[in-house]
């Protein structure tokens, strides 16, 4: 079985994934030339770029496995369309991405980007700060991440409610769900309303200048899922007239976050770099799915974290 690895990964894991089966060729490069004259004979991707280039060249070509959650790079119609079988690494996220928001959360509660600020100025500001018991958060999108995201903020003491496609699932931390028809109505209660979706037609933009005016006037925004979910320039107008407390950021319209943007200098806004799904693990978690993807493959098992190409997660 020939797999193609299109990104450097550490021989350490390269190893691991070859001491899966008895029987592969792997072949690794970053660079895009040699990836596209390699996909001419493989049959598998562990993939951290796809393109369509390089799809057109694997005429053998059946999985590919990604290295992300999100697909939504992926999807090309040529693609979409094949029968290529496509994975992802949901699930590997959970823990460190809702780490990341409510240490967001907890920064705006207790006012720590302004004492930060007033740190580097060397200014004694006793601002005054703000606790999460019996506060509401929303979230829009109860995966993995969602859910662990509100089985943390309810060990708080908040009050948890959150929008989904599957307004039937309930996890017993989450105290109300709605289909997505109460998307107004969540942001209309919610003290922090977090993003944790998948980009697909139907939730790119759909954070746009009405639904941010819905929202209460202190509250805040954490976006950790993609930042085409959010119309950004309507997001600034917003912040900029004060019609939401604030926004903990992750994620971008475009990326890197160009210098000239405004989000920069706002005092009521934490930018990270798409780190929130950073962590030391990663690599470990991403090779413990394609290794059993790989030997459900080689058995014709069906593959975990199968992706519909059409719904797009």
């Amino acid at each position: 079985m020939k797999i193609l690895i299109s990104f450097d990964l550490d021989n350490a894991y390269v190893n691991r994934i070859r001491s899966c089966l008895e029987s592969v060729d792997i072949q690794m490069s970053s660079d895009p030339k040699t990836v596209i004259s390699a996909c001419s004979d493989v049959e598998v991707i562990l993939a951290g770029r796809f393109t369509k280039e390089m799809f057109t060249n694997s005429a053998k070509l059946r999985w590919i496995q990604t290295v992300s959650a999100g697909v939504d790079r992926f999807l090309f119609p040529e693609f979409v369309s094949s029968n290529v079988l496509l994975t992802n690494a949901k699930g590997i996220h959970f823990p460190q991405v809702s780490d990341h928001v409510l240490a967001m959360i907890l920064a705006f509660s207790r006012r720590l980007n302004k004492f930060i600020r007033a740190q580097s100025e060397r200014k004694w500001a006793r601002i005054q700060c703000d606790e999460l018991q019996k506060r509401t958060i929303g979230i829009i999108g109860l995966g993995s991440i969602g859910s662990e995201i509100a089985r943390k903020a309810k060990c708080f003491g908040m009050k948890v409610i959150a929008v989904d496609k599957n307004s039937r699932r309930s996890p017993s931390c989450v105290d109300k769900i709605l289909d997505l028809s109460g998307l107004h109505e969540l942001l209309e209660q919610s003290d922090f309303v977090v993003l944790s979706v998948a980009l697909t037609q139907e939730s790119d933009g759909m954070i746009g200048e009405k639904e941010l005016s819905t929202m209460k006037r202190d509250a805040v925004l954490i976006n950790v899922s993609r930042g085409r979910v959010v119309q950004e320039k309507a997001l600034i107008r917003v912040l900029k007239e004060g019609k939401i407390g604030g926004a903990g950021l992750d994620v971008f319209e475009e990326e890197p976050l160009s210098p000239a943007s405004e989000l920069w200098l706002m005092e009521n806004v934490i930018i990270t770099p798409h780190v929130a799904g950073s962590t030391p693990h990663y690599w470990d978690r991403v090779c413990d799915i394609f290794c059993e993807n790989l030997r459900r493959y080689a058995s014709g098992q069906p593959l975990i974290n199968i992706v519909d190409k059409k719904l797009g997660y």
